[in-house]
């Protein structure tokens, strides 16, 4: 058998060429448009991804991030707490451009202490310090960070500023120190008084510097200033009594344990009809007699104004530390029921607010 051959024209195959090619372009271009449209998509993913992130990292850089410490609960601190965020949502910075936590040294220094190491290990912006055992333990471990204070009294005095027009350091802030001679001057008006007892605690620098500034008049009004130094809460039972059978009035200053016991201190000189009086708001709505005070709300929206400037550009340097501009004289009348306090009415005319 002869075996059949496959007879093989190359015409055909020349046909089939074309063919081939075609189908090969066809496969490519398919292949180059699929490509094209998925490095498209890629693209698209990647420029949408750098937009949020462009987006996001705007947000990020313009939150502000406040750390604020107070050293205690006290209600003045909260007031000025409250003052400080008001002021700075006022001028912009609101709950969409600040990111803020509090924390509270419940009045415990060592505490103060260890919540400023954490401090110094976060990325804040800005520093707020209630008290000045707060501002004093952020202003001597934190000096790259931006820090206003508020409620410390005399900032010169306690070593947190160089001076009032410039602190020299991160620091600027809101005193409540106020002319001692406008409190004696409204204690003149309600009695006649030759000898003032001063309770304060050694070692708590707002109370000594108190005592200082009264000492410093005590001359010019012709009133000797008798100071009474409680250091333990024994000294209230043992000590007070015989301050005040030996003053004609008391004056009260700011100490943490002042605050702590001033409902028993309150109550001695009540029955002793002994008056008191003092420059803190929250110590007459707590039971003093009278006060020449400073608003801790507005205290705080001074300070809260500092850290807007910091915000906007200025150095803590260049910002000068303010004392407050008005005084009001608060008069507890439940205290002057209970001590039996006859209100002299030329007094009574000064008085802007009465806690009843």
């Amino acid at each position: 058998m002869i075996p059949a051959f496959r007879h093989h024209d190359s015409n055909t195959a020349t046909e089939d060429l074309p063919i081939r090619e075609l189908f090969y372009n066809v496969w490519v271009f398919i292949r180059k448009k699929v490509k094209r449209i998925f490095v498209m998509k890629i693209l698209r993913m990647i420029v949408i991804i750098l937009i949020f992130v462009a987006l996001f990292s705007a947000r990020a850089e313009a939150e502000k991030r406040i750390e604020i410490l107070m050293f205690s609960g006290l209600a003045r601190y909260l007031e000025t707490t409250r003052g400080f965020t008001d002021a700075i949502k006022d001028a912009g910075f609101g709950e969409d451009q600040t990111i803020i936590t509090i924390e509270n040294a419940d009045a415990n220094k060592a505490k103060a202490a260890e919540l400023v190491q954490h401090l110094n290990a976060r990325h804040v912006d800005l520093i707020f310090a209630v008290g000045t055992h707060a501002a004093l333990a952020v202003t001597q471990k934190i000096k790259d960070i931006p820090v206003v204070f508020a409620q410390v009294y005399d900032p010169v005095y306690a070593g947190i500023v160089r001076n009032l027009e410039s602190s020299g350091n991160n620091t600027t802030g809101a005193s409540t120190k106020l002319p001692m001679s406008k409190l004696m001057d409204s204690l003149k008006r309600f009695k006649p008084v030759k000898r003032l007892g001063v309770l304060y605690t050694p070692g708590e620098t707002n109370s000594e510097a108190q005592l200082k500034d009264l000492q410093d008049i005590q001359t010019s009004y012709g009133i000797k200033m008798i100071p009474a130094p409680l250091t333990r809460v024994e000294d209230i039972s043992l000590l007070l009594p015989l301050v005040i059978g030996s003053v004609d009035a008391l004056y009260v200053t700011g100490s943490n344990l002042v605050n702590s016991q001033l409902p028993h201190i309150v109550d001695l000189a009540n029955q002793a009809r002994q008056v008191t009086i003092t420059h803190l708001e929250d110590l007459v709505e707590q039971g003093v007699l009278i006060g020449v005070v400073p608003s801790s709300y507005l205290n705080g929206r001074l300070a809260g104004e500092k850290a807007v400037k910091i915000f906007l550009g200025d150095q803590p340097s260049s910002i000068p530390t303010e004392t407050p501009k008005q005084f009001d004289i608060i008069l507890n009348l439940k205290t002057a029921k209970t001590g039996g306090f006859q209100i002299p009415p030329d007094f009574m005319k000064a008085v802007k607010r009465t806690i009843e």
